[in-house]
């Protein structure tokens, strides 16, 4: 039997951390909470390959096609809040919240 805390979602929750999982097409988890300069570190755990990149124009996130098992680090120097996609997979989003 998992052990949950009853009330609560881990989907909906900000993590710290300095991992991204890229996994059944999506990134776990989907928001990111971090102090500036931490490195994060993506790993793509899917068999089909993925990307990171920043949404919009200008966003500093610009990761190669990542290979199964491949990874993608970035060091967030500024705050802010930095959204995300997977250009093969528009819908897998996230977004990284910096802060000072």
């Amino acid at each position: 039997m998992p052990m949950t805390s009853p009330g609560r979602s881990a989907a909906a929750t900000p993590v710290s951390a300095n991992a991204v999982a890229i996994k059944n097409f999506a990134f776990s988890p989907a928001t990111l909470k971090i102090k500036a300069g931490t490195t994060v570190t993506w790993t793509n755990q899917d068999t089909d390959a993925h990307t990171v990149t920043s949404s919009g124009s200008g966003g500093p996130l610009r990761s190669p096609t990542l290979a199964t098992h491949g990874t993608y680090t970035y060091t967030f120097t500024k705050p802010g809040s930095y959204a995300y996609v997977c250009t093969i997979h528009p819908f897998m989003t996230g977004t990284v919240e910096v802060t000072s």
